[in-house]
């Protein structure tokens, strides 16, 4: 089913051999992933408590008085937030996974290199949530936050290549050395409530992106110029989780197979069914960029005119789901998607290399989100935990509807002052991801100034600024280490 139903977005092989390989950075999928990284951020940072419930994941807002409740569906922009970091994660394999192949790195050299990614995440994982200053000590203490602080520090020589001069082993013999002494650290710290090191206790957001960078990269350098196979690859996985219930089924016991329980789950490939359209997300993306980097410019005054209509309706049509679907209102989310999406249609029926591209992301995403609704009523409804499938498209469809969005305001209208940062984030995720809690927090309580954020808890104004203030510390650190070049990669 899937796969007749995903040729809309096939890539011809033709196409893609014609790309070259171009220094043009994608301005507008940086910018999508430090959007994603910093909501993320946001979330985790507003007060609890005080808050609208769209200002929180739907199942655990003020609906369940605070307490998860697997009965309730809708979804909030929240909810949006991991999907579209994984989108953009899927984005960019054409251009990290695409780019070495291009060069000719061999398949089997791509692949030792996402199992070493994959690893090192997990690593990742694994130290910072052993380093939160709530995991070290509760109440928290100076210990906790030098500890949070020392962990910071320490992952620079782990993730970032040292801008100096020096022979190689050299190199590795000081991330090896970083990685002793991380693992020294994790192993005698005394962690709060009696809790010890454990390998199966870790931050479950790295690891799932653990889990995508091995089996997303994988499948993605395997089909490279066949994306209708990295298509059809889904359904076999959905058969493995609809086969599931029936437990004398090879599909239970493959579901329940782990060599590595602390690392991978079959579980977890749920979110191929995001990853694998960010993939093509990101064929569409490079292909443009290279036409647009190799055409003469043609500037077209009707596509101009019409792009302030399809910026405001793509970002509408992501609000109007997530009202629609949040309150319930059904058949009228049903109906209004689709007039938004006709409206669509007609904008973007005008020639030009910009509305070409934006076309060809309407086309998919406007696939993806028609799916969703229709898979809305099973499993009761859509929801974020545990994730239904009509989750997994409704994001997926409606990140390619941000992907428009971003391109016109990064690639068109140069709003730099509102992309710039996000894009900063978007280069430096790691560093953005834990920023608040090994370094803003900290260093906040260190000066004697964290009681004052408990005064911002009252209301849900304060509740909100509280967020703001402690997401733009944390962006601003993040600014600082990506303008002096020090990036984390893996």
């Amino acid at each position: 089913m899937l796969m007749f139903s995903f040729s809309i977005v096939r890539i011809k092989s033709s196409q893609m051999s014609v790309l070259s390989n171009n220094s043009t950075r994608a301005s507008s999928l940086d910018a999508l992933r430090g959007y994603a990284i910093l909501t993320m951020v946001l979330s985790g940072s507003v007060a609890w408590g005080v808050l609208p419930g769209w200002m929180y994941h739907a199942q655990v807002g003020p609906r369940s008085n605070f307490v998860f409740d697997g009965s309730i569906y809708g979804i909030t922009w929240v909810d949006l937030v991991f999907p579209f970091f994984l989108f953009a994660m899927g984005a960019a394999f054409p251009f990290s996974i695409g780019n070495k192949y291009r060069k000719g790195s061999s398949r089997w050299k791509i692949i030792y290199d996402s199992l070493l990614r994959g690893f090192r995440l997990t690593f990742f994982a694994i130290f910072i949530q052993h380093i939160y200053p709530w995991v070290v000590s509760s109440p928290q203490d100076v210990r906790s936050w030098l500890i949070a602080l020392g962990g910071f520090a320490l992952m620079f020589p782990m993730f970032m290549r040292i801008p100096f001069k020096m022979p190689e082993y050299v190199r590795m013999l000081i991330k090896i050395l970083a990685y002793a002494t991380g693992v020294f650290m994790l192993l005698n710290i005394n962690y709060a409530d009696g809790r010890t090191f454990s390998l199966g206790y870790s931050n479950i957001i790295i690891l799932v992106l653990a889990n995508m960078a091995i089996f997303g990269s994988l499948i993605y350098t395997l089909t490279i110029n066949k994306p209708w196979i990295r298509i059809a690859i889904l359904p076999f996985i959905m058969a493995v989780f609809l086969g599931n219930e029936n437990a004398e089924s090879w599909n239970h016991s493959l579901m329940a197979f782990s060599p590595l329980p602390w690392m991978y789950k079959f579980s977890y490939l749920k979110y191929l069914f995001i990853v694998i359209p960010g993939s093509i997300a990101g064929e569409y993306l490079h292909e443009w960029l290279h036409c647009k980097n190799t055409m003469p410019v043609n500037d077209n005054k009707d596509e101009r005119k019409r792009m302030p209509w399809i910026l405001l309706l793509t970002i509408g049509l992501i609000v109007f789901n997530l009202y629609g679907l949040y309150m319930r209102f059904l058949v009228l989310n049903l109906v209004g998607t689709i007039a938004i999406l006709c409206i669509l249609y007609i904008l973007l029926q005008v020639e030009g290399k910009n509305t070409s591209y934006w076309y060809k992301l309407f086309r998919a995403g406007t696939y993806l989100i028609l799916l969703g609704l229709a898979f809305e009523a099973y499993e009761g409804g859509i929801r974020k935990d545990p994730s239904t499938y009509s989750y997994y498209f409704l994001a997926s469809g409606l990140a390619f509807m941000a992907m428009i969005a971003f391109s016109i305001m990064c690639d068109i209208y140069s709003w730099s002052r509102l992309t710039r940062p996000l894009e900063y984030a978007g280069q430096n995720p790691m560093i953005a991801y834990v920023s608040t809690q090994l370094v803003v927090l900290p260093l906040l309580n260190l000066a004697g100034l964290g009681t004052y954020l408990s005064y911002l808890d009252q209301n849900a104004w304060l509740g909100f600024l509280r967020g703001v203030i402690v997401t733009s510390l944390a962006l601003l650190i993040t600014i600082l280490f990506t303008k002096l070049k020090c990036f984390w990669r893996t």
